[in-house]
């Protein structure tokens, strides 16, 4: 029994499907198919059962996945302690970024990081949510920050914030969505965001909340633009509150009263990093910028 099977075992259990876990773990579906049947062979017990929407856990594959896992986490362990022995924090961390940089405090976290571990090289990558997540999830992007809810069970999170959005019109639109007159938000134009940015489908939910299914007219990936396009008339957007505010107050926009959605600003990590000296690094210093527990403590 080798440690690549037991790795291999672990993420066909968390996918429930071996082309996605071949894709994370950069191999062939029969490679990761051949590793799954060797497993099953040395055990002497069937791991998973197969069907046409991918696998699950058979009772022995439910059995044995903690001990996998844990096998795993003991050799990572290894792994950790020998860098940290080698002396300073050294080597490259690869961050998703989505949002705008004063939103995750980006400039304090990477001057608290360069000034504490020069050795440490950041490189930070600029896209929008969905990717981020994705990227992590396949480990080309050690972490990230990512708006919404996390669907995978391979990606950990870190709670930073919750961030407010509202509905932004253009001026003289403001007596289309008075109080009581939500469901006139339905009949106006709307500028999007693309589909794969969380913040699309905190829009979707809003439609589906208010009933309304709105015509998009316009759509870009950058909310200081999203807010322009509204405030020359395009179109009617959800867009983060806070920039929302200072455009209502220089009368450039009129937000929709009493009509919030919330998502949470989180930061996510693979799973299996867990005990990186790197990582640590990274969520030390980030939790200290954002001024938040530790989540050991």
């Amino acid at each position: 029994m080798e440690i690549y099977q037991l790795r291999t075992f672990v993420t066909v259990a968390q996918q429930g499907h071996l082309t996605q876990a071949a894709e994370l773990l950069h191999l062939s579906q029969p490679a990761v198919t051949a590793q799954i049947k060797a497993l099953e062979e040395e055990v002497g017990m069937q791991l998973f059962e197969r069907s046409a929407g991918g696998v699950s856990l058979t009772r022995a594959g439910q059995e044995l996945l903690p001990q996998a896992q844990g096998v795993l986490a003991a050799a990572r362990d290894i792994i950790n302690h020998a860098k940290q022995l080698k002396g300073q924090l050294s080597g490259q961390a690869r961050i998703g970024v989505t949002l705008m940089p004063d939103i995750l405090k980006l400039g304090p976290w990477v001057a608290a990081l360069a000034d504490a571990h020069p050795l440490l090289e950041v490189k930070l990558t600029h896209g929008v949510s969905v990717d981020v997540l994705n990227l992590v999830r396949k480990k080309e992007l050690d972490a990230g920050f990512y708006l919404g809810k996390n669907p995978y069970m391979n990606v950990s999170t870190v709670p930073l914030r919750m961030l407010n959005f509202r509905v932004a019109l253009p001026p003289a639109w403001a007596g289309q969505a008075a109080e009581g007159r939500l469901k006139e938000l339905g009949k106006l134009p709307w500028v999007g965001i693309s589909q794969f940015s969380s913040l699309s489908k905190i829009t979707a939910e809003l439609w589906r909340e208010l009933n309304i299914s709105p015509k998009k007219v316009a759509e870009s990936d950058h909310l200081s633009v999203i807010l322009e396009l509204v405030a020359a008339g395009v179109g009617a957007a959800l867009v983060r509150e806070e920039d929302a505010l200072s455009w209502e107050a220089a009368g450039r926009v009129r937000l929709v009263p009493d009509l919030r959605k919330s998502a949470e600003l989180q930061f996510v990590y693979p799973a299996d990093r867990t005990g990186d000296p790197v990582l640590e690094t990274l969520l030390r210093e980030l939790l200290a910028v954002w001024e938040l527990p530790c989540p050991q403590a």
